[in-house]
């Protein structure tokens, strides 16, 4: 007899299982939309260069980066996703940059198309943005698209700490962060929250402080963890080449997921364990394996030692609203 993992059964809160109970069985596919955004630490508006760890085609597929217009992404996205992925349903998912930097009325324009693009098949929006470009007027715009769809804003908590924010010219605060999610309160909208773990200067016990955070605000239903990597293009891939410093193993960081997912508010779906960069993008850690085998390794620790997400977690209150 197989395990429980052989089943599909994890330890966590996991998407897929998620989408699966929501849509009926359904299989739902995200598409990414590049719609041609960029970042208010990148145009001069807060400063340039943007954040240190980033190079926006590492994590953008290279379909996106080749097509020019939204419909060609979408209906190549889509095609690719019912042809490789057998696909019934989808998410329409703008994610590089900052896809709420724009006046309200270009970015309803730019969602009205894309959500008009096989819109029988789509049954989701999701918007990345950062915590600073967003408030009540550009909520409001999302929201008038939750009759239809299901909505969420996702946004980069990336770390809790102003210090580490500072230092990798992140260009907002964490009390901007709070302040973007207490904006929400009462929102139609899902939240989803990423972060990265693993700059060198923070120790195991400030990455793990990261989740009792998280578990303060009831708004943030999904969560993105992710490792920090280092990737050409970017200010500390350059850093790094001239001077390497401690990144993770694989072995070291499951070991802190195996940590931070009993702390972790058991209604909290998590979307994604790790995160990953094309191959020739990649500087480090290179781990030597693709993305499926390392979930899989992830999950095989997570079984293996009987974690379970919320096991050890300890309701905090919650936070006041900012003012």
């Amino acid at each position: 007899m197989g395990t429980p993992l052989d089943s599909g059964i994890k330890g966590y809160n996991n998407y897929g299982t998620h989408l699966k109970e929501k849509y009926k069985g359904q299989r739902v596919f995200k598409v990414i939309v590049d719609g041609g955004f960029t970042c208010p630490n990148r145009d001069g508006s807060k400063g340039y260069g943007g954040c240190t760890y980033c190079n926006v085609d590492s994590f953008t597929p290279e379909l996106s980066r080749k097509l020019p217009t939204i419909r060609e992404q979408l209906e190549q996205g889509m095609e690719r996703g019912k042809g490789f992925y057998k696909a019934d349903k989808f998410i329409v998912y703008f994610q590089p940059n900052t896809n709420t930097y724009a006046p309200v009325h270009y970015l309803k324009m730019m969602y009205d198309e894309a959500l008009s693009i096989n819109s029988e098949d789509v049954v989701g929006f999701s918007v990345g943005t950062r915590p600073d470009c967003i408030d009540a007027e550009k909520v409001a715009l999302l929201e008038s698209y939750a009759d239809r769809f299901d909505v969420d804003l996702e946004m980069g908590m990336e770390s809790i700490y102003d210090d580490t924010l500072n230092q990798i010219n992140r260009g907002c605060s964490h009390a901007e962060f709070v302040a973007a999610v207490k904006l929400l309160d009462n929102s139609k909208l899902d939240l989803c929250v990423h972060t990265i773990f693993g700059f060198p200067w923070e120790t195991e016990d400030m990455m793990l402080e990261y989740i009792h955070e998280i578990n303060k605000f009831p708004k943030i239903k999904f969560v993105k963890f992710h490792h920090l990597h280092i990737v050409e293009g970017s200010i500390m891939g350059a850093k790094y080449k001239k001077e390497p410093f401690k990144l993770f193993t694989l072995e070291e960081y499951t070991d802190l997921l195996c940590k931070l997912i009993p702390l972790l508010r058991p209604d909290v779906v998590i979307q994604r364990l790790f995160g990953i960069s094309d191959w020739d993008l990649l500087i480090a850690p290179n781990w030597g394996l693709n993305k499926s085998s390392i979930q899989t390794y992830i999950d095989r620790e997570i079984e293996k030692r009987g974690i379970v997400q919320g096991s050890a977690y300890v309701p905090v209150p919650e936070v006041a609203a900012a003012v």
